[in-house]
């Protein structure tokens, strides 16, 4: 029976020459077009932060981004995550090329630019309208529950507050009285004698102490605010997190009662390009519809012809903000049920008296309103698909409303970037880097020219040491086969 042959297999084979880290990646692959991009980008807000010459020279903020791009594209946000990446994935070697900054740095590059992040999904927007990926012909706008970096077992509510206010007081006072008692006892024993750090059990008492009370005011400030009344009191139910005192507990479809923001988009109808986008802890979307609509043009330079919506945004206020802007608008006035029958589409003038609300009703029965409003789960939608189940990105990493809204500008800005390189036409928008691949090329070249000129020494030296002179060709040969298949 003939055996099987099999390609060649050994682990511990040795390279001819040292591989370039350009070898590693596939040229047309999201590492390159990351690496290219960034190496295009003016990194001024980046470089401003950096303004300390004393002390040990940092990463340079083009690698530092080019990483944290990459771990968000793929889906890993963690710095830990990342740190193992740089040690084990070739996609991360090479934008990192070998380094190896560790968790620490990568996590404090992440807060001390949060500032530049906007920025960044501005220049990502720009590049996708240069590549011809928003028109703005058609956009759809919509929110969705993210969690915050809380958790649930951090909260209480107002009335919990209250009750644990009073026995906390009334335990730091016993503890109080007790070292007091103690106090007294050892200064009649011992004299003058130093003692006046605190017991760890009032420490940790008092923390928490102040910890409630600040919540406690937070939520009776909030509860003024929101009513106008001076001596409104929140209800015993409102919550407040400790994690993350700035989230706000809200339903999530799939994940139940969270604490987390809600994140708004506009996503372009042509490539499904994020044009703009806000981020609140309100709950509700309502109120997000005029600052969402307004950065549009603000981003872009003009208002979309078209915008859909759901039922969540609907209200006189926003279909009047639309109206004013000239936008053809498509907003739902109620949730209808999945499968209910469609209406019977209107006819005849429309009526003087009606609402906008009405008005806008009536629009959506009518067959073309049906039609373009059917639209808008295709459009914004999968960008929140994409978001969380393809790159996992389904709770934040930072806290605070102005960091979570920071990354939540680096998670829009890397969405856009993925759709510039799938669409091919990213070269063509920023120029494309051609720089290090030439670089790359002319060591290639001059290797070879070395290897020719030693190929020719070897031919004239003396037959007795044959074999040192094949192996030499044996080495050309190969490397002028790798250079061709490269």
């Amino acid at each position: 029976m003939r055996q099987k042959t099999f390609r060649p297999y050994d682990q511990d084979s040795l390279l001819l020459m040292p591989p370039s880290l350009h070898d590693w990646v596939d040229p047309d692959g999201l590492p390159a077009f990351l690496s290219d991009l960034v190496d295009e980008l003016d990194l001024a807000p980046f470089l401003a932060a950096h303004d300390e010459p004393r002390g040990m020279p940092p990463y340079h903020p083009r690698l530092m981004l080019k990483v944290l791009l990459y771990g968000y594209a793929t889906g890993v946000t963690s710095s830990r995550k990342i740190e193992e990446r740089l040690a084990s994935d070739v996609g991360f070697m090479f934008l990192a090329g070998q380094a190896r900054p560790d968790h620490k740095t990568i996590a404090e590059f992440r807060r001390r630019h949060l500032a530049a992040f906007e920025g960044l999904f501005l220049t990502a927007l720009q590049l996708c309208q240069a590549a011809g990926l928003a028109k703005l012909g058609r956009v759809a706008i919509d929110g969705t529950k993210l969690k915050a970096n809380a958790s649930r077992h951090k909260a209480m509510s107002y009335g919990r507050m209250a009750e644990r206010e009073v026995a906390l007081a009334a335990e730091v006072a016993a503890i109080l009285a007790e070292a007091e008692a103690v106090d007294a006892a050892e200064d009649a024993r011992y004299g003058d004698a130093r003692g006046d750090e605190l017991p760890p059990e009032l420490r940790r008492r008092e923390t928490r102490l102040a910890r409630i009370r600040e919540a406690k005011a937070a939520l009776e400030a909030e509860a003024r605010e929101r009513t106008g009344n001076p001596d409104a009191v929140p209800d015993a139910k409102a919550q407040r997190n400790f994690s993350d005192p700035e989230s706000r507990i809200m339903l999530s479809k799939p994940d139940g009662w969270i604490y987390g923001y809600n994140p708004q988009i506009a996503v372009d109808a042509g490539h499904q390009v994020i044009v703009a986008t806000t981020l609140s802890a309100d709950p509700t979307d309502t109120a997000a519809l005029p600052a969402l609509v307004d950065q549009i043009e603000t981003n872009t330079g003009r208002w979309p012809r078209k915008l859909l919506a759901d039922a969540g945004y609907a209200s006189d206020d926003n279909l009047a903000h639309l109206e004013e802007r000239g936008i053809d608008a498509y907003v739902a006035t109620r949730r209808d049920r999945h499968g209910a029958k469609a209406p019977v589409a209107p006819r005849g003038r429309i009526p003087a008296r009606l609402s906008r609300r009405e008005r806008m009703a009536r629009k959506l029965t009518t067959k073309r309103g049906r039609a373009e409003y059917r639209r808008r789960k295709a459009i914004v939608e999968p960008v929140f698909g994409q978001t969380k189940e393809a790159r996992g990105f389904r709770r934040f990493r930072l806290r605070g409303r102005a960091k979570v809204t920071a990354e939540w500008h680096l998670v829009c800005a890397v969405h856009n970037l993925g759709k510039l390189f799938r669409s091919g036409r990213g070269k063509a928008s920023y120029g494309g880097n051609r720089t290090s691949r030439a670089r790359h090329t002319a060591s290639r070249t001059v290797i070879l020219a070395v290897l020719r000129r030693v190929a020719r020494d070897i031919d004239r030296l003396p037959p007795s040491i044959s074999a040192f002179r094949s192996t030499v060709r044996r080495a050309f040969v190969l490397a002028a086969i790798t250079d061709a298949a490269s």
